[in-house]
């Protein structure tokens, strides 16, 4: 699109996988690559698109690779788990780094030592990474609109893909309930706020009321006018859908991850998350690793 806009060739890109064979993307789109690490040209930049899930065994040649680029000065980006390649290859320590919400927490399990945060990007000096989706495009539009006289051009990219904001690297990945549902509902965001910080220990709905000033009966009312079910299922749903993502981005026990989540013994957690998802945890975390 700046190339298209600005009339000149100002960028090239090129795809490149570590053999050179086509590769699959989790949806089963089939990617040609232009070329295998071993013919890869002089790069002034590499972004590496991360798979979907992340591998459990290391590719030692990529990063290898990775870290010849990162020693001849080459900035290095990471789209949406591709930051988990970079980490690995331990080229994202000192610097300040993203990646999709639903990795986040694995994340920082296997890289305790990494600053990751919450935003749809982050630049840090000469690394660029991004949670993935649609993220990439505020990132790159960000880019070229660092580049000297870029501004204009970034502009105008934005325009062609009808991008009415091109959003910065304060903006969070995940959008708050109380844009949701506006701000005219405080104490119903506020009694969310609270079950999303105590899925371990869940709060009762008394408790709830009790710490957001309102009755029981309130309380109840907002979560059926406003999120149409009640504040127990809704704190089911938060439980069980961050039981998934534990289940399927870390390596905790189906124990710890029923745990973690506030359910009292693994058989109650394996009925509700069968009930929940259609399928039991043991065999999801199955089909998800072959």
């Amino acid at each position: 699109m700046a190339n298209m806009t600005a009339r000149n060739m100002h960028f090239e890109w090129i795809t490149i996988t570590a053999d050179g064979n086509e590769v699959a993307a989790s949806n089963g789109l089939r990617v040609q690559p232009n070329c295998s690490i071993a013919d890869a040209p002089v790069l002034d930049a590499l972004f590496v698109c991360g798979p979907n899930p992340v591998p459990a065994k290391e590719n030692l040649k990529i990063q290898d690779w990775l870290q010849k680029l990162d020693r001849q000065g080459i900035p290095l980006g990471g789209i949406c788990t591709g930051s988990y390649l970079l980490a690995r290859a331990g080229l994202l320590d000192g610097y300040r780094c993203t990646i999709h919400w639903e990795n986040a927490e694995s994340f920082l399990d296997d890289f305790r030592g990494i600053v990751v945060s919450g935003k749809i990007f982050e630049i840090d000096r000469n690394r660029y990474t991004c949670g993935g989706g649609i993220t990439s495009i505020d990132m790159m539009i960000t880019l070229i609109g660092n580049l000297p006289e870029g501004k204009e051009l970034a502009a105008s990219v934005a325009e062609l893909l009808i991008c009415e904001r091109v959003r910065s690297s304060s903006d969070a990945q995940r959008i708050p309930l109380r844009q949701k549902i506006g701000t005219s509902q405080p104490k119903l965001s506020e009694a969310v706020a609270l079950m999303e910080s105590n899925l371990e220990e869940p709060l009762t709905v008394d408790e709830l009321a009790n710490y957001v000033g309102l009755s029981s009966r309130q309380l109840e009312r907002l979560f059926n006018e406003h999120l149409k079910c009640t504040p127990g299922s809704y704190y089911l749903e938060l439980r069980l859908i961050h039981a998934r993502q534990l289940l399927l981005r870390t390596k905790q026990s189906i124990i710890d991850v029923a745990d973690a989540c506030g359910f009292a013994s693994v058989a109650h957690f394996t009925r509700r998350y069968s009930e929940f998802f259609g399928i039991p945890p043991g065999k999801e975390r199955r089909l998800s690793s072959s």
